[in-house]
């Protein structure tokens, strides 16, 4: 074959390109054997859930807020408009087979990066491949980051030029919220869908379906799984489809009998306790602690210790969760519970000066304490009333008698003139003006002690804007 081209100057080049003989059609078919060969080889080290990933997003299990008729990511697929995506949700909800099957639905090619192990370099690298393939006609590049808030700041401004220009298609996975794990650049450029953790009934589907598939799932062993035991295994695996698909693997690989009697005993010894999915600094920190002060405020007792459980479990520190609960003793209950505060307050010491796991008895002591005290946020709404007018502007001077009068030469100001010392009253109340406009910041509710504080109240504040004779 030969390509003429000019070099400049009026002269011309040959160029001979010799043409590689094609392998013969028989070599052809034994690299094709081989081909299948590896890929069955492959297939048959793999775990149950990675086999079982669907082809289509037909065969896709949950997210139907999102990816249902109608909804917005199938919308976009529809139209052909798919962006740049960020996922987030817990683990075993699909994200990484989502991913791939966009990639598939869209005619693109997948690449995947895992953001504990891939660098700047590698990134750069993949980027580099995939606007080679563009400026070449190719296929557009979808680029799947898992766990992308493991990168750092520099390793996500490397992949904003090229998401930017709409060379790659990004979508990042994650188990934390985008807002706290990702810069902000990345995130205003792409669509966040949040995945939730499959119902019951989509794990037993799957399930169902990995029992009866004979190529790819267990449909090759004889197995009786009763009722019992995959309504088991769908509500243990807390919505997690790799894990319930991992317990029935386990289960059925591990029984001798034929046919197998997979029951409720079998599905518990399969299950291993599932980690506790939390970190103490990212979203579910804040997302629970939000669950327990709200379950608390709510006075649902129950609530509050499952969600200290929760967060004692996943190894919360302890000092956050007292302090949040002295927080709650003067936000939430206020006056109507008096005796809240000084009980959080030496819940917070008693927890210093005992550890866990011992102190985990006070706090939940405490917890249900505050849960069932009767609320109250009048002092809070009063701080933050009187808050509001200083910074709008509202600033009242100190009446003249309330002002001090130690110092030297204050008395020829006129400071203090005209003070009532309140212990002088024959009730302990003068009748006074001590802020010099009519306002109420304190309003008592009618729960608990604050119901008396209100009786109260409202007598002083009579004596107090009585008229003077």
């Amino acid at each position: 074959m030969k390509i003429g081209g000019s070099l400049g100057g009026g002269s011309c080049c040959i160029l001979t390109v010799r043409e590689l003989p094609r392998p013969p059609s028989s070599t052809m078919k034994i690299m094709s054997l081989f081909e299948q060969s590896e890929k069955t080889n492959l297939r048959s080290v793999q775990p149950l859930a990675a086999r079982m990933r669907p082809s289509t997003l037909a065969e896709f299990v949950g997210q139907q807020h999102f990816l249902g008729e109608g909804k917005l990511l199938h919308r976009l697929l529809k139209a052909d408009r798919l962006g740049s995506v960020l996922f987030f949700g817990p683990p075993g909800t699909g994200k990484t087979t989502l991913a791939r099957l966009l990639a598939t639905e869209s005619l693109c090619r997948f690449r995947q990066l895992n953001a504990v192990t891939s660098g700047v370099k590698d990134v750069r690298a993949v980027l580099e491949d995939a606007r080679d393939e563009v400026v070449t006609g190719g296929r557009k590049t979808v680029l799947f980051i898992d766990e992308i808030h493991r990168f750092n700041k520099t390793q996500q401004d490397a992949l904003l030029p090229d998401v930017e220009d709409g060379i790659v298609t990004l979508i990042g996975a994650t188990t934390a919220n985008p807002s706290f794990a990702v810069n902000s650049a990345l995130v205003s450029r792409s669509q966040i869908f949040q995945f939730e953790p499959l119902a019951i009934d989509e794990i037993k589907d799957l399930l169902n379906r990995a029992l009866q598939d004979r190529h790819r799932g267990l449909g090759r062993h004889d197995v009786e799984l009763t009722d019992d035991a995959i309504d088991y295994l769908a509500r243990v695996c807390d919505g997690d489809a790799r894990r319930a698909l991992a317990a029935l693997e386990i289960g059925v690989l591990s029984s001798t009998g034929k046919p197998i009697q997979f029951d409720v005993a079998l599905a518990a010894e399969s299950v291993q306790r599932k980690t506790i999915e939390y970190d103490s600094t990212g979203d579910a920190h804040y997302d629970a602690a939000s669950a327990l002060i709200k379950s608390i405020r709510g006075s649902d007792p129950d609530a509050g210790v499952y969600w200290l459980a929760r967060m004692l479990e996943g190894g919360e520190d302890v000092r956050f969760l007292c302090r949040r609960l002295v927080i709650l003793a003067s936000e939430d209950i206020g006056n109507a519970d008096p005796h809240a505060l000084p009980l959080a307050v030496a819940a917070m010491q008693a927890c210093e000066f005992i550890g866990l796991p011992e102190c985990q008895l006070t706090l939940s002591q405490t917890v249900t304490y505050l849960a069932c005290a009767p609320k109250s946020n009048s002092a809070t709404v009063a701080i933050g009333e009187a808050i509001h007018d200083i910074r709008e502007g509202r600033l009242l001077p100190v009446p003249v008698h309330l002002r001090d009068s130690h110092y030297q030469g204050s008395k020829q100001l006129g400071h203090g003139e005209g003070y009532e010392y309140a212990h002088d009253a024959q009730d302990g109340v003068a009748e006074q003006d001590y802020l010099g406009v009519d306002r109420e910041y304190y309003r008592p509710v009618d729960r608990g002690f604050e119901r008396e504080l209100a009786e109260r109240l409202t007598a002083i504040r009579k004596r107090l804007r009585a008229p003077k004779s």
